[in-house]
């Protein structure tokens, strides 16, 4: 088991990687407060995220100044769902991890 920052992760990194509902996603930063390996950050959407939303996720994006979390280092996710459990908004959730 590896641990980062006082927590205990069970998991391999490079199995999984955690996946971001844009139409979800607020940008309140808890995923990236409990990520003990830094797999997250906030940014400013690209177009084609921002394109890619529903109406009512265009107008969530926009009241959140169009920022919104973002996978950074996928490889490093060691599954340990901290970020899924802190999420108030259900946005993360965690897929088998492709290099494609």
């Amino acid at each position: 088991m590896e641990e980062q920052r006082g927590v205990e992760c069970p998991g391999v990194p490079g199995r999984v990687a955690p996946e971001i509902d844009r139409n979800r996603c607020e940008a309140k930063a808890t995923c990236i407060e409990v990520c003990p390996f830094d797999v997250f950050e906030i940014r400013t959407l690209v177009p084609s995220d921002r394109d890619a939303l529903s109406w009512r996720g265009r107008i969530k994006a926009w009241a959140h100044g169009n920022r919104q979390a973002y996978v950074i280092r996928p490889a490093d996710c060691h599954a340990c769902q901290l970020c899924i459990k802190a999420c108030p908004e259900d946005a993360i959730r965690l897929v088998p991890y492709s290099t494609d």
